[in-house]
């Protein structure tokens, strides 16, 4: 492809009023109203006290218009003014500028937050039902629960403070702020958000887990869940809170245990001839060496956990354990022949039913949260652009909406996009540039002739606007 020299005597002029850059937003959006977004906002999010007095005017426009400005690629307060270029005012109502939506964001505090959540939980509710999402849910579904640590930057950004983090296999110390999440996801359909709070960048990885867990769980049942939930976590989450919460809950666990002598104990009690191969069907990562690894061996012993605690559990420790590479490197070079072989041993607890094996298997799937954070860094949360704490986490909250938004419309555009990241679902279904017509006062929009996939596009519109439209169900 070659641009013809005469282009570079060409006037760009900014003045097409009618010309809009994220078209894709018409039935994304109407997929939100359907899941009665703004009525939740309505009945659930109110601000009575205000530093302005116009700041907490219309709170559900406000907010849906930061979730289109996500769904359009905005990682910042400024970006948000995306939604107000060219024709966006023709086709949407209430469309706010960046200032008074990072006017509005700091008004908020804790309380509103929750109130926040409380809408998150029930539009991914409505979303389920409203769409593909989730499909086998009423069989089994999965609930993954993990903390990441977003960068900040400077004194005055509230909450940031120095936590843990891994870089290149490395443990740091960064300033940021914490969110932990809670996703929701099928051995059919990718993981949604459930949850999503945000804490300082010290606090610990399982600090307020068991309040997550329980509130994923009941969003999980809300959503259709009629079979077997089993949570997973990794050694954060291995703690009596988390696992009673689960119990009371009724609902399964698979969390890694922190090695102590009682956990050292029960594995040595394992047998030599007890230990079966495992075959995954894709090589992991060794979380020691960083290697790839493909097979290794499992056994279970029965095992109770927390006794010192007042409701000790037993249930299954399952182990895996892998050849100590690094001495068999060792080894190797210094022509010695191995005496006896060395392993390395990875323990989880969990009362789930499926033999040892699958077991194993099943567990190791919890990395599939990693994608969904990578979806979020991806995206909305690539920053956390208020200096307030409380900002930040309504912030969060609104990146949540819109990952569970763009997955629900990625269900109802193609098999293909029921799966694929946010980036992509971002480039073939939102930012579609399109010109806004009128023939004989009914409204048309012209898109790019040969758009790639321009056929899922007409497959998203006609499954959003074809059935009856009416008050939506609201959770």
């Amino acid at each position: 492809m070659k641009l013809p020299y005469g282009w570079s005597r060409a006037t760009p002029v900014f003045d097409d009023q009618n010309l809009v850059s994220c078209a894709g937003l018409v039935p994304v959006m109407a997929l939100a109203e359907r899941a009665g977004l703004s009525e939740l906002v309505e009945e659930r999010v109110a601000i009575r006290t205000t530093t302005v007095r116009s700041a907490a005017a219309n709170p559900a426009g406000k907010l849906t218009s930061i979730i289109a400005g996500m769904a359009a690629g905005a990682d910042c307060i400024d970006d948000l003014d995306v939604i107000r270029s060219g024709g966006m005012r023709r086709l949407f109502d209430g469309v706010y500028a960046p200032a008074t939506l990072g006017q509005f964001l700091r008004e908020f505090t804790h309380g509103h937050c929750m109130q926040l959540a409380s809408v998150a939980r029930a539009h991914l509710v409505n979303l389920v039902q409203a769409s593909g999402l989730l499909p086998g849910i009423e069989t089994q579904a999965f609930i993954d629960i993990d903390s990441l640590l977003r960068p900040v930057y400077g004194h005055a950004k509230q909450g940031g403070s120095f936590g843990h983090t891994k870089i290149a296999g490395r443990q740091v110390l960064r300033r940021g702020l914490s969110p932990l999440a809670t996703t929701i996801s099928t051995s059919q359909g990718a993981p949604v958000v459930a949850g999503i709070r945000l804490r300082s960048g010290r606090a610990g990885s399982g600090k307020g887990a068991a309040s997550m867990v329980v509130e994923a769980i009941a969003t999980t049942r809300a959503a259709g869940a009629a079979g077997e939930i089993l949570m997973r976590g990794d050694s954060a989450y291995g703690n009596h809170a988390v696992v009673a919460a689960c119990v009371k809950a009724g609902a399964r666990f698979s969390v890694v245990l922190t090695k102590n002598p009682a956990v050292t104990a029960g594995i040595a009690s394992i047998a030599e001839d007890a230990w079966t191969p495992v075959h995954y069907p894709g090589a992991v990562v060794d979380p020691d060496t960083g290697e790839l690894i493909s097979d290794a061996e499992v056994a279970e012993t029965e095992f109770t956990a927390f006794a010192s605690t007042k409701h000790p559990v037993t249930a299954r420790l399952v182990v895996r354990r892998v050849r100590d590479r690094a001495r068999d490197q060792a080894h190797d070079q210094a022509g010695d022949q191995e005496l006896f072989p060395v392993w390395r041993h990875h323990p989880f607890f969990t009362n789930n039913t499926e033999p040892t094996a699958d077991a194993d298997i099943t567990h190791r799937r919890h990395a599939i949260i990693e994608t969904v954070f990578a979806d979020l860094i991806d995206g909305p949360l690539a920053h956390l652009p208020s200096g307030r704490f409380a900002a930040n986490s309504a912030w969060a909250i609104c990146a949540a909406i819109t990952h569970n938004l763009l997955r629900a419309a990625g269900t109802l555009t193609s098999p293909r996009h029921a799966t694929a990241r946010g980036a992509t679902l971002r480039r073939h279904i939102v930012t579609v540039p399109a010109r806004i017509a009128r023939p004989q006062r009914r409204p048309v929009l012209h898109l790019p002739e040969h758009w790639p996939w321009a056929e899922q596009w007409n497959t998203l519109w006609h499954n959003v606007f074809r059935p009856a439209t009416g008050p939506p169900r609201v959770a």
